[in-house]
C-alpha cells in the first residue's frame, strides 16, 4: 500500500485530496492545525497528527510519529496563509514575518522532515502547493505571493538535490472556492467575507468559472504517480487558462 502524508489535509483542497487518495488505495495521514482537525476531522481509516508547521519542535514531533509508518511514497504540502490583504507599504514587519513563516518556513521545515521518509519509499514524490500569484502578481497579496514564489524556487532546488531518489514538483492553482478565500480553515471561523469578487474573477478566466478543489486534486495525484515519473522541478498551473510566466 502506498503511503501519503498531507499537510493541511483538513482544508478544502486537502479534504478532497484525502478522500480521493484513500478511495484509490493510499494509506493516508493528515497533518494539520488542531483547530482544523477539530472542525473537520478525518475520514475513517485516515490517521491524523496535529502540527504547527512553522514551529520546528512541532514538526519534529509530528514526523517522529509519522516515522512509525517506515517511509512514504508521497508528501503533499497544502499549507497556506494570507492574512489581511493590504499594500506592501502598509504591511508591518511583524505581519510580513507571520505570513512568510506560515508559508515559506512551514514548507521548508516540513519538506526537510519529509525527505528522509520519502527516501525510504517506493518511487516517492513530493508536491508543494504554491499559487498562481507566485508568477502572476496582484495588488495586496505581497507577503503571500513572495513566499509562494520562494517555495517555487525551493521546489526546484529540492528537485535537484533529492534526485534521483525523490521527485519534487509543485501545483500553482488560481483561486479555488474554499474557506481559504474567507481567511482559512484553521485560523478563522470560515464565515468571513470573501476576499474575491467571484463573478468578476470568473468572467476574466477563459474557462469562465472559479476552480473547485477537485480541479487541483487531479494534477496533484498526477504528480504523485507513475504517469509523471520523468517530471521533477516543475510547476503545474490548473487555473482555467490564465497565462503565467515562470
Amino acid at each position: 500500500m502506498r503511503r501519503l502524508a498531507v499537510l493541511g489535509g483538513a482544508g478544502g483542497i486537502g479534504r478532497a485530496l484525502v478522500a480521493r487518495a484513500a478511495a484509490e488505495g493510499w494509506r493516508v495521514c493528515v497533518l494539520d492545525l488542531p483547530a482544523s482537525l477539530a472542525r473537520h476531522g478525518v475520514p475513517d481509516g485516515v490517521q491524523a497528527i496535529e502540527v504547527e508547521g512553522a514551529v520546528e519542535s512541532s514538526v519534529t514531533r509530528a514526523f517522529a510519529a509519522l516515522a512509525e509508518w517506515g517511509g512514504l511514497e508521497g508528501f503533499v504540502n497544502l499549507a497556506g496563509f494570507v492574512g489581511a490583504m493590504r499594500p506592501l507599504a502598509e504591511a508591518e514587519p511583524d505581519f510580513w514575518d507571520e505570513v512568510v513563516a506560515g508559508n515559506l518556513r512551514t514548507a521548508y521545515l516540513t519538506a526537510r522532515a519529509a525527505l528522509p521518509l520519502l527516501a525510504r519509499g517506493d518511487a516517492p514524490a513530493m508536491v508543494q502547493m504554491v499559487s498562481g500569484l507566485a508568477a502572476f502578481t496582484r495588488p495586496n497579496y505581497g507577503p503571500y505571493a513572495a513566499s509562494k514564489a520562494a517555495i517555487v524556487s525551493m521546489t526546484k532546488t529540492l528537485a535537484l538535490e533529492a534526485a534521483p531518489a525523490v521527485r519534487v514538483n509543485a501545483v500553482g492553482p488560481g483561486a479555488v472556492d474554499t474557506a481559504f478565500l474567507r481567511g482559512g480553515t484553521g485560523r478563522s471561523d470560515e464565515t468571513q467575507p470573501l476576499r474575491l469578487d467571484v463573478a468578476a474573477y470568473s468572467n476574466a478566466i477563459p474557462l469562465k468559472r472559479i476552480a473547485v478543489p477537485e480541479d487541483v486534486v487531479g494534477p496533484t495525484l498526477f504528480l504523485l504517480g507513475p504517469d509523471s515519473a520523468y517530471m521533477t522541478g516543475q510547476v503545474l498551473h490548473p487555473n482555467g487558462g490564465v497565462i503565467v510566466n515562470g
